[in-house]
């Protein structure tokens, strides 16, 4: 097919068609003529090269995500995304705050912050890759929007990043990957942000939610105690990253320096410690199950 027919059946234009040519996103034969005659695979790449652009993705990312068969890459890019937003929505905050009559001191410390907690959720999010990562980075975002006011805060601040710098990769074999791909392939951040209000109700009124979830409690641990759910991909994964978390020192250095580092997170993990001893108090057969 030739470019004029191109332009026709992608709605682009000459000038973009050669442009992502020049990019190398696609690789249109030679004619002897000098002319480019253009493949299927280049229509289709083309269409999906304009969505990507629309949704306002750069070339370089582009080309990645077009060699990415298993969908990581438009994942990492997503979650980057609703960072992004979500330090825009805090930026918009602080100059309503500014025109209200807040100082400029006042909202150049809260601006370092937003600019230093946007290292710390890309650094969660490069430690962490694939589905794990995208739900550790969403599940701390909202706990970094306050500022580093304390000497404590910024020593915190700096024993995460080095955790992060520093932290052993995470890898599963081959069958577990293909497993957490297709079972993840198709949560999109909000479904990851609808968890998270999940567990967020579930901790601030604990008795509610055994009360409304006894049925389902009770079939969940019955099944963690039978052979079908030892033998499976699900408890293989959960046992490696129990693993992982015991010995990278997630539990040792991470946990602790969140604390330090955001109020609001201290706040939460004693909520979770409440709402765990609830939960083990009527049901104390968990704690077995999780040794």
């Amino acid at each position: 097919m030739f470019i004029k027919e191109v332009c026709t059946t992608t709605k682009l234009t000459k000038k973009a068609i050669e442009y992502y040519i020049e990019q190398g996103l696609i690789f249109p034969d030679i004619l002897e003529n000098g002319y480019r005659d253009f493949s299927t695979d280049d229509i289709e790449k083309l269409k999906k090269i304009a969505v990507l652009r629309k949704l306002g993705l750069g070339t370089d990312d582009i080309k990645i995500a077009l060699s990415d068969e298993n969908g990581e890459t438009l994942q990492k890019l997503s979650i980057q995304k609703e960072l992004r937003l979500k330090q825009e929505r805090a930026k918009q905050s602080l100059l309503d705050k500014l025109s209200t009559g807040k100082s400029f001191d006042e909202v150049s410390v809260e601006l370092k912050s937003i600019e230093k907690n946007e290292t710390i959720t890309e650094k969660l999010l490069d430690a962490f890759p694939g589905y794990y990562g995208r739900f550790i980075t969403l599940h701390f975002s909202r706990f970094l929007n306050e500022p580093i006011s304390t000497k404590e805060q910024q020593v915190a601040y700096e024993e995460i990043v080095s955790f992060l710098d520093n932290v052993p990769a995470l890898n599963f074999p081959k069958d577990l990957q293909e497993f957490l791909i297709e079972c993840t392939k198709n949560f999109s951040t909000q479904s990851i942000i609808e968890m998270n209000e999940k567990i967020k109700q579930s901790i601030e009124n604990p008795e509610n939610f055994l009360s409304e979830n006894k049925e389902m409690l009770d079939w969940y641990l019955k099944y963690k105690q039978s052979e079908e759910y030892k033998n499976s991909p699900t408890y293989k994964i959960q046992e490696m990253l129990k693993e992982f978390n015991s010995t990278s020192g997630y539990y040792d250095i991470f946990i602790p320096a969140m604390k330090k580092l955001s109020t609001s997170y201290s706040d939460y993990y004693k909520q979770l410690e409440i709402a765990n001893e609830k939960l083990l108090s009527q049901y104390p057969e968990i704690q077995n199950l999780s040794n």
